[in-house]
């Protein structure tokens, strides 16, 4: 394998200008200003919309919570739109985690005009998994270098079980069949190489003076979401998306203390 060369910062700077929130986000769907609540609510609650948009005049002016409804127009229950509740469309997609960390929901803007809206269920969309599958792919391959710079050749074998190593040569069988020039190294899977660089007592030193005992369970937590990404399964099983979003920011974190390491 040849010598890494991409980073975190090149990485970041791909998703920041080519890919935004406008990629993710839904139209916002809309009621008028006169329509009647019970069957607005009606409405919302068959296609589970807990925000709807209020439109007078062909403007969006504002929106209704379901949990709001009860009698007369929805006009009696609209909420105005404030600054917080606002982003633009042209909005990096990789600050979306930032955005919707401390609000469930966003309405996103054009030309100051609300048009969509962006919820933390559209983290789920492919332009997201995009971002994280890059992220930890990323740090894979700083785990990877980090070993091969600390273990000669491959002596790291005398520190995984024996099941682990024939499941790499398996790998390596494999893709030698189809002429990939590689060593066992990288055959290794995230599980062996987060097994390995704990392996290594300066790194091992250096995580802990960072983490405390946590580093090893943050490390199992970003190889739980790598597998959720690879089977394209629900990012948030198991999870709330406020650990899912805590979780970015500790894989941002690890990028940075690797690529610290010569």
């Amino acid at each position: 394998m040849k010598q890494l060369k991409s980073t975190y910062k090149e990485l970041r700077e791909l998703f920041e200008n080519e890919i935004k929130i406008k990629h993710i986000a839904e139209d916002l769907k809309c009621c008028t200003y006169e329509d009647s609540s019970i069957t607005v609510k009606n409405q919302m609650e068959y296609y589970d919309f807990d925000v709807m948009g209020i439109k007078n005049r062909g403007k969006i002016i504002g929106f209704i919570y379901r949990s709001d409804l009860k009698n007369g127009a929805v006009k009696k229950y609209r909420k105005t739109f404030g600054v917080s509740d606002l982003i633009d469309e042209s909005l990096p997609l990789i600050q979306v985690f930032a955005t919707l960390s401390n609000s469930p929901r966003k309405f996103v803007t054009r030309n100051s005009e609300v048009i969509g809206i962006v919820t933390r269920g559209d983290l789920q969309k492919a332009p997201v998994r995009m971002w994280l599958f890059g992220l930890i792919s990323l740090l894979e391959m700083h785990l990877l270098r980090i070993i091969r710079h600390y273990f000669e050749g491959d002596t790291w074998q005398v520190n995984l079980k024996e099941k682990r190593i024939k499941e790499a040569k398996k790998i390596c069988s494999m893709r030698k069949e189809r002429n990939e020039e590689l060593d066992l190294a990288d055959c290794l899977q995230f599980c062996d190489k987060s097994h390995l660089i704990f392996e290594i007592q300066v790194v091992k030193e250096l995580m802990e003076e960072k983490w405390g005992k946590s580093a090893k369970k943050r490390l199992r937590s970003v190889q739980s979401l790598r597998d959720k990404l690879f089977h394209a399964q629900d990012l948030v099983a198991g999870k709330t998306w406020l650990e899912v979003i805590d979780l970015v920011k500790t894989i941002e974190c690890f990028l940075a203390f690797f690529e610290s390491i010569d």
